[in-house]
C-alpha cells in the first residue's frame, strides 16, 4: 500500500460539521483518506491548514 502525507488549507465553515465535509472534500480528491488531523488555525485568514495520509486511488482520476 502506498501513502502520501498532504497538506491542505481549507476555508473555515459555518459548522463543524459543514468544515468536516469541505476537509473530506478537499481530500477525496488526492486519495483515500485515512487519518487526518487540523494543525492549525488562522483566524485573520478565515482558514484551517489540515494534514492528512492518504492512498492515491489510481485509474480514478487521481494523478499518479
Amino acid at each position: 500500500m502506498t501513502t502520501h502525507f498532504i497538506t491542505a488549507e481549507i476555508d473555515l465553515q459555518e459548522t463543524p460539521l459543514k468544515l468536516q465535509q469541505a476537509i473530506e472534500g478537499e481530500l477525496q480528491k488526492q486519495g483515500e483518506p485515512l487519518r487526518w488531523a487540523i494543525t492549525s488555525v488562522d483566524s485573520q485568514k478565515q482558514t484551517v491548514q489540515v494534514e492528512a495520509i492518504v492512498t492515491p486511488c489510481y485509474g480514478e482520476g487521481v494523478k499518479s
